[in-house]
């Protein structure tokens, strides 16, 4: 009777064993469908570190894990096309990580406050002089945002802001409306879309997240001093420019 001959090893064999995985232990790693994760291989979003051994099997490295998660959640929580996210990816793909995670942990930090300070619409309405109407209507445009809880700081402030202008003398008599919020609100919109973009490029990457997260916060209210002390010079600026017009 002969010796046994060992077993050959298979490339699959030692694929296995180096820590590669196969597209079903890929999908089950990341939470996203296999089917998913061949759309983002033909997309040319996972790269060409595979290995191919046989015409129906291929082994994958266990890093694309972090990288088709990344990619999830820029499509469904950024909304982000997957030609985008693909030159994103080719950039610089920890930087987006990083990016995505430093958002994260600002709306975690803000929201968290917001949610413990917020203030009753009962409450409000006692504090200041302020017509229901015009609350539900500023709801409905968008410029207030009260939950089940009642309003956040940020909400609080226009309130009372409003309240404010309404004693002084800006009511609906003179033609004062709350559509006259959407200008502010329009044209806040693009300055804040690009301050958003520098302030992350700017931070991301070179401080951690959590050092990052504590200067954004403390640049929330030098921020509100600077708009309103540039506002007031402006429109003084703009007073002075209409009379010398005139």
């Amino acid at each position: 009777m002969g010796r046994s001959r060992a077993p050959r090893r298979s490339h699959v064999a030692a694929s296995s064993r180096n820590g590669l995985l196969k597209i079903s232990q890929l999908a089950e790693s990341s939470g996203v469908s296999a089917g998913t994760i061949k759309h983002y291989l033909r997309e040319g979003l996972l790269g060409d570190d595979v290995v191919k051994t046989s015409r129906n099997m291929s082994w994958y490295p266990p890093e694309l894990v972090d990288r088709i998660r990344l990619i999830k959640r820029l499509q469904e929580e950024r909304f982000m096309p997957l030609r985008a996210i693909r030159d994103v990816l080719e950039d610089d793909p920890e930087r987006a990580a990083r990016l995505v995670e430093l958002e994260d942990r600002i709306l975690e930090h803000a929201l968290g406050a917001r949610e413990d300070e917020r203030v009753s619409a009962a409450e409000v309405r006692r504090r200041y002089e302020v017509p229901r109407n015009v609350l539900d209507r500023l709801a409905e445009l968008g410029v207030l945002t009260p939950g089940s809880r009642g309003y956040d700081q940020d909400d609080v402030a226009i309130i009372a802001a409003i309240s404010r202008f309404r004693a002084g003398g800006y009511d609906e008599a003179l033609g004062f409306t709350v559509y006259d919020t959407l200008r502010y609100q329009q044209a806040l919109a693009p300055l804040v879309e690009e301050e958003v973009a520098v302030l992350l490029e700017r931070v991301a990457g070179e401080v951690s997240v959590d050092r990052a997260v504590e200067i954004i916060a403390s640049g929330r209210e030098p921020l509100r001093a600077l708009i309103g002390a540039m506002h007031s010079k402006l429109l003084l600026a703009e007073l002075r420019r209409q009379r010398d017009g005139d």
